[in-house]
């Protein structure tokens, strides 16, 4: 038995992806980045295959090649990269990977490359429409299509995507998102009168998905519906199911006297006699040190010193014995109290981050909400000292 883990269930995922289908008749990217936002990449990659995508998605290029030499053969985008991964980029346009361009200088240098490497590049042109990071403005978009288009004369690049990205998604029916429609739009309409006509045009994330069909175009992205977690939570679930359950289990279990001082600081004193269980996982492991603090309701009889709480709205909770309880005091490197009062617990006992809430545990959106930021970070910064083991199929090759 592992002391702590996070348990994927990859056919939560593979069910992910049949939501997604549902709600549109765009083929799906599966984004796996950043270890499949904690994930995993490759298991989180196999699973998404298994329930239809027909695409995957990433930021690197250096998750592209990984996908491929894990036997990936899907068509797979990498969209963040810099003239400093020539080699990457030589290999990736090898290995068949499909790049994102935003500007002459990124289109100048995979023409280059594709001639060095005696292959077409597939190229997906951003066109930035009100995120204001990558991809081109307004006034370049004419200048890197036609430059594409002569590019794509010569037979050493293919136009194969026109893509942005949403700044508001999450606000499905912000005025914003009707603006980058219609500029998105725009751009295509200027490539077509370039002559330009991709393989695919694509702008809905996870949140456009589910609740804007008239963002869908040829193809989809979906990254954090992928792995169950609401992209707007405030309209529910969408039927997606969490895919990532926190665990580990307590290492210490002790009765203590009232006005004792818990973790670095003092932030926390108890305020009655107690019970105090410590859970062996930190900062250290991706837990925010902020997660941790003041008395708040449904804690038992903590007070807070005086002093800067960190930022956190309040604190995190976790479940133990099927109750919930907020951490206490601040989380160290590699271990973080709680305060049970007068429960039962004992040293080994099961304590539950996040789950899929079945059993009544907290969801990661309970942790986004204490903590005054998203379930994407939440997930994502689970470090790989925190096993990963996986549920259903997690092996097998790429294809």
């Amino acid at each position: 038995m592992l002391r702590s883990e996070a348990v994927i269930d990859c056919s939560a995922i593979s069910a992910n992806v049949e939501t997604v289908r549902t709600a549109t008749t765009a083929a799906v990217m599966a984004v796996v980045k950043a270890d499949g936002y904690g994930h995993g990449m490759l298991p989180a990659a196999r699973a998404a295959v298994r329930g239809g995508a027909s695409w995957l998605g990433v930021a690197h290029l250096d998750e592209a090649l990984a996908l491929r030499r894990a036997g990936f053969t899907q068509r797979t985008l990498a969209w963040l990269w810099t003239p400093q991964e020539a080699g990457a980029l030589r290999d990736a346009l090898a290995a068949g990977v499909d790049v994102s361009v935003s500007s002459q200088g990124h289109l100048d240098l995979v023409v280059a490359t594709a001639a060095e490497v005696g292959t077409p590049a597939r190229v997906h042109l951003k066109a930035d429409t009100g995120l204001s990071r990558n991809g081109a403005t307004v006034a370049d978009w004419p200048e890197l299509v036609t430059a594409a288009a002569k590019a794509a004369a010569t037979g050493v690049i293919e136009t194969a995507g026109i893509w942005s990205h949403l700044a508001r998604s999450d606000e499905p029916d912000e005025p914003s998102n009707d603006l980058q429609l219609a500029r998105f739009h725009e751009a295509l309409s200027v490539a077509a009168v370039l002559g330009v006509a991709p393989e695919v045009r694509h702008l809905a994330n996870s949140a456009a998905i589910l609740t804007r069909p008239d963002m869908h175009f040829d193809l989809v992205r979906a990254g954090i519906s992928l792995y169950g977690l609401s992209p707007v939570p405030e309209r529910g679930q969408f039927g997606l199911v969490p895919a990532m359950t926190l665990r580990s289990h307590l290492a210490n279990v002790k009765r203590v006297p009232s006005g004792e001082g818990v973790s670095y600081g003092h932030r926390y004193v108890t305020a009655a006699e107690t019970t105090l269980a410590l859970v062996p996982l930190g900062y250290g492991d991706g837990i925010p040190r902020a997660a941790g603090g003041a008395a708040s309701a449904g804690s038992h009889g903590g007070t807070v010193t005086t002093g800067n709480r960190g930022g956190a709205a309040s604190a995190a909770p976790v479940a133990i014995g099927g109750r919930r309880y907020p951490i206490c005091g601040r989380v160290a490197m590699d271990q973080f109290v709680v305060d049970i009062g007068d429960a039962a617990a004992a040293i080994g006992d099961e304590v539950v981050l996040f789950g899929p809430g079945d059993s009544g545990e907290p969801l990661a959106q309970d942790w986004a909400d204490a903590l005054d930021t998203i379930h994407y970070e939440v997930v994502t910064r689970i470090g790989a000292r925190v096993p990963r083991t996986y549920l259903g199929d997690a092996s097998g090759a790429g294809s």
